[in-house]
């Protein structure tokens, strides 16, 4: 059941971007969007610090920490958080594809967003690797994390702005068995922690 803040939080979503993808990024401003969603600015600030959030925040990024620490910790680090990436397929399933393509592809065109992309993946990382790493092992974790998180976001960037109709699990689970190819079919339970 949908709470009325979330009902709020996805119109004003909804809103600011069929107002991006009409006037571009820079022209719109927070009243605008809270507008079209029919809300005030304050409403706005509730749920956004800012109209960048709009299109950053991400929901399933502390999902995946969780995912790749509930991996068996004997596995090497690359397999440990392919499989915890994998393990979010059914819940990546679920997601509103056309409007987390339609605000991916804003994003990449607006260089400040680019790089609030990359802060994005950054704390990703630190949370895998906090959430996650062995103690005196950090290093191997960030790197795996940092491999499997750099293919995720290039094929989100690529599925974003082709169009392509694939759904996000379809994209995470060929992202990520391209840097560990030895996944490609193997069995990965479902991740049974807290959804976004």
């Amino acid at each position: 059941m949908t709470t009325r803040a979330e009902a709020t939080r996805a119109r004003l979503q909804s809103a600011a971007l069929d107002l991006f993808e009409q006037r571009g990024y820079r022209a719109v401003t927070v009243e605008q969007i809270a507008a079209a969603a029919g809300v005030s600015h304050m409403t706005f600030f509730r749920h956004f610090p800012t109209k960048e959030r709009v299109l950053l925040d991400d929901p399933f990024d502390p999902v995946i920490a969780h995912a790749v620490a509930a991996q068996p910790a004997a596995l090497a680090p690359i397999e440990r958080v392919a499989r915890g990436m994998l393990s979010l397929v059914p819940l990546l399933d679920q997601e509103p594809t056309a409007s987390t393509r339609r605000g991916i592809a804003i994003a990449a065109s607006v260089p400040e967003l680019q790089a609030g992309m990359a802060a994005n993946t950054a704390a990703t990382e630190r949370a895998i690797v906090e959430a996650a790493a062995p103690a005196g092992d950090e290093g191997a974790t960030r790197i795996a994390a940092a491999a499997c998180l750099a293919a995720l976001t290039a094929a989100l960037l690529d599925w974003a702005v082709a169009g392509s109709p694939r759904t996000l699990g379809e994209l995470v689970t060929d992202a990520i068995t391209t840097v560990v190819p030895s996944l490609a079919g193997a069995p990965v339970p479902a991740f049974a922690g807290a959804t976004p």
